[in-house]
């Protein structure tokens, strides 16, 4: 099972406020972990909203829209990609990440779609051509 981990931003993370050396130092050895384990397959963190944009779509129309963004509690500060046995794990691994924060902070987890989730939407052809787009992008 993959699951995205969503690190939440906090107004100092939106602010750009750097972690400390010892944060950095503590994220790195759970990352050791996540690799060693076998579960890491991405992450980074994300600077603030204010250096982002939106798109909005309306049928064929586009607008672009300049961060920052409001609501910093429901905004992305980082985020992991794992591969996990089940959600009970991904939250047992997340329980051992240090705050990732000054101050109160959360992080959200959140299942990916497999193909099969689809069922009869995916036709044989679709995910013949989705295992050779992953095949493509993850460089096997």
């Amino acid at each position: 099972m993959r699951v995205m981990v969503l690190v939440k931003a906090t107004e100092d993370s939106e602010a750009g406020v750097m972690p400390t050396t010892e944060l950095f130092e503590a994220m790195g050895r759970f990352n050791e972990e996540l690799v060693k384990a076998g579960i890491l397959l991405a992450g980074d963190g994300l600077k603030p909203s204010s250096q982002g944009k939106r798109v909005a779509f309306d049928g064929p129309g586009r607008t672009v829209i300049d961060g920052p963004f409001a609501e910093t509690r429901e905004l992305v500060a980082g985020f992991w990609l794992w591969e996990v046995k089940d959600m009970a794990e991904a939250v047992e691994w997340v329980k051992r990440c240090p705050n990732p924060m000054f101050g109160p902070s959360e992080i959200e987890i959140r299942p990916i779609y497999e193909m099969a989730d689809f069922g009869d939407a995916v036709t044989p052809e679709i995910a013949e051509r989705e295992r050779q787009l992953r095949a493509k992008t993850s460089g096997q």
